[in-house]
């Protein structure tokens, strides 16, 4: 039998004594019974004690596990090494922290002779896969909840492509890391590991790197010398300040004014309820305020690990416009592809040019895609699977010029092969000052935009369900439509179904052997309606929440403008498919809280 592991951590070890003397089972079960399932994403979870939180132990723990499949995997692990990042987020009552993690996870490489490139400071995630890219390690690892709950935390790992994991290394990961539950005697010892020659701080190095980087991306300097366009940024409390701030100066763009109650490192995030820049006014309503106080016209946010974006824009009306990430991924997709063509007059090379969405996104680029000639390829959600395309599409000589997700996601340069809002933050500078010379505002360019390419509106929402049972039977009916087995709907409604795609079951009728080209994944629900009327809907299970989200959009081709026509239809159908798909009431489903 094994000793009995010693609560080295004085303040996860008095939580726990607290439940146990207050008879808190509850807590005791949620904190000990489950360990937490590390996925492609890594990990995610609460800070605190026991094995299905994020503390010390269950940091060595999976550091171990991930040490020795690096060591099974990749031959010169031990010449090449890995980076370690982290956020600012931290956790009082639990001692834990992501830099406390940090170094944790480092100790473990350094025990096993394995050189660690640990950042001195807080740094976006974007850093961390850049960094894997730009030295050539074996792995990454990024410690950072992004824009969730102020309790939780995170770890997220790259690979020697400089991309996230996928499948199979998470099994692999997951295997190691119960093969290795018992702390080895060097893992905690951070002090030596601090001392080792093996630690390396990357931190000035890159820092100058990645700046240099993304001016690869800057076309309009003269533009932005004398701008007079005024900006405002906030980082939510996250660690996105100085870093949007050297972007700004890099492509010569006047400072954005900070949000100044927002824009230091705060892990308790006092101003907001979600640090989350996704819901909208909530997160903006002081950048709202500075930019009237400052007669400013746009507001740029980044999520708390700088790896997404935000974009407002006062309208004439007075009122502020929070653009969707699919209407961000059509300016930034449009703005990327009109700088390439200004500087490619080969009219050969647009056919080595490819730009990525996921399959939930907005299919806008397909549109200008077709239209301009350049290769556009949907991936299965999540920028795991666009950062190991463009990876693929990169060794093949061809050029990814721009990947986003609608989760305002975007990857506007192929040296961070993962979505980056500080290099995304500073093309947006750019752009708004390239079309403020010719008076034309963000609102107006993407009505431009959808006038030359087509109409692409979009509606995305979901239900809060925490029965598995009830989301299971849910997608089993749609499988087994009107109870004839392995049959799907045929309409919703008044609407046609034309066409159907279940990638948890790897079936898909536009394909001459009915079989699904993009990976399937049985442990996930996914089936896409494609509608007559242009209409496209993806109804999926979240990974991380206990939600059933739905994904609509409405394509029209170009010529077709009657904006408040597509609208309605659009609303027509999401309507028709909560009523016939989802059914609500019977399947007793929360609607998103308003």
């Amino acid at each position: 039998s094994t000793s009995p592991p010693v609560l080295r951590n004085p303040k996860t070890k008095s939580m726990v004594q607290d439940m146990v003397k207050e008879g808190n089972m509850e807590a005791l079960k949620k904190c000990f019974s489950s360990r937490m399932e590390f996925g492609t994403a890594g990990l995610r979870a609460a800070m605190g004690p026991g094995i299905s939180c994020m503390n010390d132990l269950t940091i060595i723990q999976t550091t171990q596990g991930f040490c020795c499949y690096l060591e099974q995997s990749i031959g010169n692990l031990k010449e090449r090494g890995v980076v370690i990042g982290y956020d600012a987020r931290a956790h009082p009552p639990s001692g834990g922290s992501s830099k406390r993690f940090a170094s944790l996870a480092a100790a473990v490489f350094i025990s096993r002779g394995v050189p660690v490139h640990l950042f001195s400071d807080i740094t976006p995630t974007p850093f961390v896969p850049f960094t894997v890219s730009h030295l050539g390690l074996c792995a990454g690892i990024m410690v950072t909840a992004s824009h969730n709950p102020k309790q939780d935390n995170g770890y997220k790992v790259y690979w020697e492509n400089g991309a996230q994991i996928v499948t199979p290394h998470d099994k692999g990961i997951s295997k190691a890391i119960v093969e290795n539950l018992e702390p080895w005697p060097e893992s905690w010892n951070t002090e030596e590991a601090l001392k080792s020659t093996l630690l390396k701080d990357p931190y000035q190095d890159i820092n100058t790197e990645y700046f240099k980087a993304i001016q690869k991306h800057c076309h309009h300097r003269e533009i932005n010398k004398k701008s007079e366009v005024k900006i405002v940024h906030t980082s939510v409390h996250g660690v996105g300040h100085t870093f949007v701030q050297s972007a700004f100066k890099a492509f010569d763009l006047r400072p954005p004014y900070a949000v100044e109650e927002q824009k230091d490192p705060d892990p308790e995030f006092p101003t907001v309820k979600y640090p989350n820049p996704e819901e909208g006014e909530g997160v903006l309503t002081l950048s709202f305020a500075l930019a009237e106080k400052e007669g400013a016209s746009v507001v740029l946010a980044n999520d708390p690990d700088a790896d997404r974006l935000a974009i407002a824009e006062k309208q004439e009306s007075g009122r502020w416009r929070v653009f969707s990430g699919n209407e961000l991924g059509a300016l930034l997709g449009w703005w990327l592809f009109r700088c390439w063509r200004e500087q490619n007059s080969d009219a050969a090379a647009v056919k080595n040019l490819y730009m990525l969405s996921s399959t939930v996104s907005s299919k806008i680029l397909r549109a200008i895609a077709l239209k301009e000639g350049f290769h556009f390829e949907e991936t299965l959600t999540g920028f795991k699977w666009m950062g190991n395309r463009a990876r693929d599409l990169l060794d093949q000589d061809k050029t990814v010029l721009f990947a986003f997700e609608e989760a305002i996601g975007y990857m506007c340069s192929p040296s961070v092969l993962d979505k980056d809002g500080v290099s995304a933050a500073a093309i947006a500078g750019e752009m708004i000052s390239f079309l403020a010379t010719k008076k034309i505002s963000l609102s107006q360019q993407l009505t431009t935009i959808y006038e030359e390419y087509g109409y692409h509106i979009s509606k995305n929402s979901y239900f809060i369900c925490h029965d598995q049972e009830v989301i299971r039977s849910l997608f089993e009916r749609l499988r087994n439509y009107g109870g004839t087995k392995d049959s799907y709907p045929t309409e919703c409604g008044r609407f046609a179904i034309d066409a159907v795609r279940d990638l948890t079951t790897g079936y898909d009728s536009n394909q001459p052997d009915k079989k699904a080209v993009l990976p399937t994944s049985s442990s996930s629900q996914m089936i896409t309606f494609t509608f007559s009327n242009g209409g496209v809907a993806t109804m999926r299970t979240s990974g991380t929440e206990p939600k059933i989200k739905y994904y609509t959009e409405l394509c029209a081709p170009p010529g077709n403008s009657d904006v408040p026509h597509l609208k309605k239809e659009l609303d027509d159908l999401v309507d028709a498919i909560i009523e016939n798909f989802f059914e609500p009431d019977k399947n007793k489903l929360q609607p998103k809280p308003q």
